[in-house]
């Protein structure tokens, strides 16, 4: 069997960056792009970072800071950065198919199948082209393992004189360097709760854990260790994920913008939230046979209260009206008028693919009934695709908007939005 080698793309900075995009007079400047409700930084440009500007830094504690050094504030604007997003994936299946996306901004390709003697020169064109094509700049780490491949991405973002690129593939003295100079809590799958653990047993970096006996790393993390010995040394525990892998559930959460008594707001709330999450399992062909809401006050004040309702369906589904409807009525049940609610989550588990979807025994499924609702629930995406999201929705998700998100510095959604493009105009002379 050939070894493993893999790419991991990942783009830098990538809020900002994709803000950085349509705003040419941002290059240098300090840049940071805030949490739902514009609470917490969750992007930093490296001239932010450079001015000790901390992942997760509570917003309003650095106003002061933001205005004397200049510091540029967008509220997130997931629209423009999941349609950027797509944008890359798509360039880069062009180069190969074997591709994992692992996160918004970051995916893993396997090589095995490319005709490529020179990784190096290759990355270094891929990096370009996705820069010329998107205008994203990314780092390529490339390694026989997803593990290594993680550790030579970070290093290629972060170290000089790299230009974005490190390929450590088959080169051990490269390796065990840059091994070496990766904190242990800086390892895929380490993080802050493993780290200390490792610490007090004298595991500093990558290349420590490397060098343990792969039965003592798994008497410290259980197999896993056992496989991070082994991935770390060469050796591929972890392929890509296997195509067409069914998820295994859907979870759309938000903080209100405000708290809310209101059961009216709520319920719009639950309706927009439920109708996204059913809009996805369509477009994967999936069906939910669970549904959970989670209703909570704000934990940060006294009395906390949660409010928590799990459904389960005779019939899996991915009608949103009629899971909306079955979840608005639980919540309704046990609603407390008296409480300040901040939150909601729904979650849709249990997820089946519709193409085999399979009567009860006892004949209570009503097939004409699931056969109609797909029918109009196709019309309806269909529509929806053809002349914009939120063409043709739910009644329930115009009750309020309170319950939205503040996101008072969010930029133009200029790729996904007619209403939002900039307007050139030419004056005669």
């Amino acid at each position: 069997m050939a070894a493993s080698l893999f790419a991991l793309i990942d783009c830098d900075n990538f809020f900002v960056s994709c803000e950085r995009l349509f705003r040419a007079d941002l290059q240098s400047r300090p840049v940071v792009v805030l949490s739902s409700n514009d609470g917490c930084v969750v992007s930093r440009s490296k001239e932010a970072k450079a001015l000790g500007i901390p992942m997760a830094a509570p917003a309003y504690q650095y106003q002061q800071l933001f205005k004397s050094q200049g510091v540029v504030q967008f509220s997130a604007n997931f629209e423009l950065y999941g349609d950027i997003s797509e944008r890359i994936i798509h360039l880069l299946t062009a180069i190969t198919p074997r591709i994992e996306v692992y996160s918004v901004d970051e995916a893993f390709l396997s090589l095995n199948e490319l005709d490529i003697s020179d990784w190096q020169a290759w990355a270094v064109a891929v990096r370009a082209r996705v820069l010329q094509e998107v205008g994203m700049p990314v780092s390529i780490g490339i390694a026989e393992t997803k593990t290594l491949a993680k550790i030579a991405g970070e290093h290629a973002k972060h170290v000089a004189g790299l230009e974005g690129v490190l390929d450590i593939s088959g080169q051990l003295d490269r390796r065990r360097h840059y091994l070496s100079e990766t904190a242990i809590q800086d390892v895929w799958g380490i993080g802050r709760r493993l780290g200390p653990r490792l610490r007090a047993e004298g595991v500093y970096t990558a290349l420590d854990l490397a060098r343990l006996r792969p039965r003592y790393a798994q008497q410290l993390m259980g197999v896993h260790g056992r496989q991070l010995v082994a991935e770390l040394t060469g050796q591929c525990c972890h392929q890509l994920e296997q195509e067409g892998r069914v998820r295994q559930s859907i979870m759309h959460g938000r903080i209100f913008g405000e708290d809310t008594q209101q059961f009216v707001v709520i319920e719009a709330a639950i309706a927009s939230l439920t109708n996204k999450a059913a809009s996805r399992l369509r477009a994967e062909r999936l069906l939910a046979q669970t549904a959970v809401v989670q209703l909570t006050t704000n934990r940060h004040k006294p009395g906390y209260q949660r409010l928590n309702h799990r459904l389960n369906f005779q019939t899996p589904s991915a009608d949103g009206g009629y899971i909306t409807a079955q979840l608005v009525a639980a919540v309704k049940a046990n609603f407390n008028p008296h409480n300040w609610y901040h939150r909601v989550n729904i979650m849709l588990y249990d997820l089946v693919s519709q193409d085999v979807l399979q009567p009860d025994m006892f004949g209570n499924t009503n097939l004409e009934a699931v056969q109609s609702s797909s029918q109009r629930l196709q019309a309806v995406d269909s529509i929806n695709k053809r002349y914009g999201r939120q063409t043709v929705h739910y009644a329930a998700e115009d009750l309020s908007n309170s319950w939205q998100p503040k996101r008072l510095l969010r930029s133009p959604r200029y790729t996904t939005s007619w209403q939002e493009l900039p307007v050139v105009r030419l004056l005669k002379p």
